[in-house]
């Protein structure tokens, strides 16, 4: 009796361990996969940002001096 109990044990953890172990490399698979499209979207993102930013019209930057032609009051 105690060695079918040690038998089936074995095989019922090897079992797990079979069905664990290949439950995890497909989960692994699957994250790459998403890894690999979701580097691929950020890829695309920054590119047609880039695009845009090069087609846009620079804007004119404020000076911070003040105009010299601006009469100021003299009190």
């Amino acid at each position: 009796m105690a060695l079918t109990n040690f038998i089936l044990t074995v095989a019922g953890v090897s079992a797990a361990i079979l069905l664990l172990r290949s439950d995890v490399k497909h989960s692994a698979a699957i994250f790459r996969r998403n890894v690999r499209q979701i580097r691929h979207w950020l890829e695309e993102e920054s590119a047609s940002t880039s695009k845009a930013t090069e087609k846009a019209k620079p804007r004119e930057l404020e000076s911070q001096v003040p105009d010299k032609d601006i009469p100021k009051d003299k009190y």
